[in-house]
């Protein structure tokens, strides 16, 4: 090869001479590539001449393979071949979900993932591996195409879609209320033992309330256990631990059972974000376009992203303790 031969030159000349071997003609060719003939002569005359052997016998009507064109076209036929293998593999993956899908979520989001991405079953080439964990991972480390992330984001290069929002009840088992007493205002939680993630800044949570006078109170509250997986936190209030968030469905669940009641039912917590959270802000694969489709679809039906029924009925704000029993 010539100095001033590049292989990118060499390996698209030797594509072009693949081209007009099997058009049968320099003039077939260079209609296939959208190129004029005498353009491609001089390629062909190029890369003969970098090789040092003649390819190809040129008549006006026809052209034959000399010897050492015989033994260099194949070659030549099969990367252009792997080259349209590759493009061809591409664009399946941009057009039809296949591989694997690595997706990463709370630990709280398993049956709300295994719902919403029941669309992607009927993509038999596709694989899901879930990584749920409520401790934030790498995404890029971890190859992650896609995470559902909850609460305020960092900025980052990363791309954040909202999804919609969480709903948010404090909760504790009836137990608790019967041993400790049911708060009737927010201040009444600093008497309360707290149950709560980890906090990313400081080490008191930080809770703000509204009801429904648009009275607005915010409470700072210490941590008596903490616990770095939601799942941890549920069974430690339905053992009686103390006041709890409900965020996730199982949660909510308990609550209808009546294995956790709402605690000041008349104050609310603001609802808590949900994104799809994608590591590059690149065009994204199929399997990608198609679970963020299926998560905007149950989203949109349920913007909440938990359908439970109606949670199990607690005191009324004013009550400090469950009325007596009929007797």
């Amino acid at each position: 090869m010539s100095e001033t031969t590049t292989w990118t030159d060499k390996l698209k000349r030797m594509a072009l001479f693949a081209e007009i071997v099997d058009s049968g003609s320099i003039s077939a060719a260079a209609r296939r590539v959208g190129s004029t003939p005498s353009a491609l002569s001089q390629q062909l005359r190029l890369l003969e001449q970098a090789l040092g052997l003649v390819l190809l016998n040129r008549s006006t009507r026809r052209i034959t393979l000399t010897e050492a064109g015989e033994r260099y076209y194949p070659a030549c036929a099969a990367m252009v071949a792997q080259a349209r293998s590759a493009d061809q593999a591409l664009e399946r993956l941009r057009d039809e979900p296949e591989g694997e899908l690595r997706l990463a979520a709370p630990i709280g989001f398993g049956e709300l993932l295994a719902t919403a991405l029941e669309p992607l079953r009927r993509h038999p080439r596709l694989r899901l591996h879930l990584l749920l964990d409520d401790t934030r991972i790498d995404l890029l480390a971890s190859r992650v195409d896609m995470a559902l992330r909850t609460g305020p984001l960092p900025d980052s290069s990363q791309v954040a879609r909202p999804l919609g929002h969480l709903p948010r009840q404090l909760c504790a088992a009836p137990r608790y209320l019967a041993e400790r007493g049911w708060p009737q205002h927010p201040r009444d939680l600093a008497q309360h033992d707290w149950l709560g993630l980890p906090p990313r800044q400081g080490s008191a949570e930080t809770l703000e309330l509204t009801n429904a006078h648009g009275e607005h109170e915010t409470v700072r509250l210490q941590a008596r256990v903490q616990a770095s997986q939601v799942v941890a936190l549920q069974a430690m209030a339905e053992a009686g631990w103390g006041i709890q968030i409900a965020v996730t469905k199982d949660t909510r669940v308990a609550m209808t059972q009546g294995r956790l009641v709402p605690v000041l039912p008349g104050w609310q917590l603001a609802p808590i974000p949900v994104f799809a959270v994608t590591p590059r802000r690149d065009e994204l694969p199929a399997k990608v376009r198609h679970a963020l489709a299926a998560l905007r679809a149950h989203f949109d039906a349920d913007p909440a992203g938990i359908s439970v029924g109606t949670p199990a009925r607690s005191p009324a704000p004013h009550q400090s303790e469950p009325p007596p029993a009929a007797g």
